[in-house]
């Protein structure tokens, strides 16, 4: 996640751990979702392809996560990313962020 999306996020007293916070760098992209899980976070990626098939797969095996937000990279402004991920947080619970996939 850019690092000015996490600043303008974490400014707006919303919890974010970022991939290097975590000590997560050069891990497979199922290694993150499962380090997610177990965080109880939904995971943001720029990565569409990879986490939409993970995704699929996750949920007709009857694999839970938290959720997956999906972006295309450089497709919104820093602005836009942190409106779009502040409407998302207000309009979804955790609950119901469970097993979904959001772009």
């Amino acid at each position: 996640m850019d690092g000015d999306v996490v600043r303008g996020l974490r400014s707006r007293g919303i919890d974010v751990i970022t991939a290097a916070d975590a000590g997560m760098i050069r891990r497979k992209d199922e290694e993150h979702l499962h380090f997610a899980m177990a965080q109880g976070r939904a995971l943001y990626s720029c990565n569409v392809g990879d986490f939409y098939e993970i995704h699929t797969a996750w949920t007709t095996s009857g694999r839970d996560h938290c959720g997956i937000v999906l972006t295309l990279q450089r497709r919104y402004s820093t602005g836009e990313q942190i409106r779009r991920l502040l409407r998302l947080i207000g309009s979804l619970s955790s609950e119901s962020m469970r097993n979904r996939a959001e772009s």
